[in-house]
């Protein structure tokens, strides 16, 4: 059985959550950005996870080659070596750091789920409102925002003190 990578778990995770195959969510993501977001930016992530992992996998199997048995790397690719060694640990903590954004994007998404649902969901949908960040009927101009007042320092009660 082969091992699961870091693009498979977060497949998995994003299948998951949104309970539809990935590549009808690439659709969904791509075609109607703003009606899921959380959708949109997990789909980010997991591009750049793609291609954190395939880099992986290419260092992996540049080690590999250098290291298999009865092979004695010569002294100029000690260098590669080590490098391919450096960049391996590098891209799998990448690969990490994805995973771990993607899971913090559905635990959101979950969050924002059972809070629609709550006597919290109109608490928030009302501040939202009174924020100006609720869309605005067409042909119709947001409220003007009011000015703020100007506060100068008060005039001395007396003269000058001595």
């Amino acid at each position: 059985m082969p091992d699961t990578t870091a693009l498979d778990q977060a497949t998995s995770m994003i299948e998951k959550a949104w309970a539809q195959p990935i590549e009808v969510l690439e659709v969904l993501a791509v075609r109607r950005p703003c009606e899921d977001p959380l959708l949109r930016s997990a789909m980010h992530i997991r591009t750049a996870l793609a291609i954190t992992d395939n880099a992986a996998a290419v260092h992996q199997d540049r080690l590999h080659a250098l290291t298999r048995p009865g092979y004695v790397p010569a002294y100029y690719e000690l260098d590669r070596l080590v490098s391919s060694a450096a960049d391996l640990r590098v891209a799998l903590a990448e690969s990490g750091a994805h995973v771990q954004a993607i899971r913090r994007v559905v635990e959101a998404r979950e969050a924002s789920s059972t809070a629609d649902r709550g006597p919290a969901a109109s608490l928030s949908r009302a501040a939202i409102a009174r924020s100006g960040l609720a869309p605005h009927a067409p042909g119709r101009l947001p409220d003007q925002p009011v000015p703020a007042a100007v506060v100068r320092p008060s005039a001395p009660a007396s003269g000058p003190r001595r």
